[in-house]
């Protein structure tokens, strides 16, 4: 059975008729308030993203004495992370870095099919924040919890909440609602995405790579978790899956 547990925090256009402009190279008012929502090191996403740490260390205070399994998670974010388990293994789609610590290694694979070796490793934690959305399906979602449930008894997995009014990939107040196409023309032509789109097939596969969450599936694909609610002015802006033993 699963319980809900919540962190809060306080936390110019023509007259003239015109094809929607496209910003592939975007102004710099609006690349400064993209920084300061959420690039910035001062920004509400960087402070959100300090606050998850330090949730995440209070939830598992042994984490510097773990060993850590990340799917889909950088080399990068540990290094910069304010706390250092006692060995970080980084799993995603990427080639890894060069020249990584001894406490820390990385390695490209699907955290939906892990090569064997990796999936015969017992690990102490799973982490894993604002991965599951993109992996491509309830399928494959299913075999990500999966994965996580079998990697180690402790996991924590986030993922931003489908109905917070604003879809945190594009910035967008609901896009998220959107039929398909509607979503792909308007993030083709939304000035504050993270990389600007240059196709209109380029807008699609990125729409069609999110699927945002509800509670009803994250209980779904863990049932065995306490459900924790990271919160904005009072609403669900992330769900957080946690089992602690």
């Amino acid at each position: 059975m699963t319980h809900d547990t919540v962190l809060t925090s306080r936390g110019e256009s023509s007259g003239a008729a015109s094809s929607p402009k496209t910003w592939t190279h975007r102004p710099d008012h609006l690349h400064a308030l993209r920084r300061r929502f959420v690039d910035a090191p001062d920004s509400m996403g960087q402070r959100f993203r300090a606050r998850r740490w330090q949730w995440l260390l209070e939830t598992f205070p042994q984490l510097p004495e773990m060993s850590v399994v990340d799917l889909g998670g950088t080399a990068d974010s540990w290094l910069r992370a304010p706390v250092r388990p006692a060995a970080v293994h980084v799993v995603n789609l990427e080639e890894p870095p060069a020249d990584l610590p001894p406490w820390l290694r990385a390695d490209l694979a699907d955290a939906c099919d892990l090569p064997g070796r990796i999936a015969a490793t017992q690990y102490d934690l799973v982490v894993s924040n604002s991965v599951i959305e993109h992996v491509g399906g309830h399928h494959r979602r299913r075999r990500f919890a999966e994965t996580v449930s079998g990697l180690a008894d402790r996991y924590w997995v986030q993922t931003p909440y489908r109905y917070f009014p604003v879809e945190p990939h594009w910035l967008c107040p609901g896009v998220q609602f959107l039929p398909v196409a509607a979503r792909a023309r308007l993030v083709r032509h939304w000035p504050l995405v993270h990389t600007p789109l240059d196709s209109d097939e380029q807008a699609l596969g990125a729409v069609l790579g999110v699927e945002l969450l509800s509670r009803t599936e994250m209980r779904t694909y863990f049932p065995d978790a306490e459900l924790r609610s990271e919160k904005v002015a009072g609403l669900a802006k992330s769900l957080v899956a946690v089992r602690q033993s």
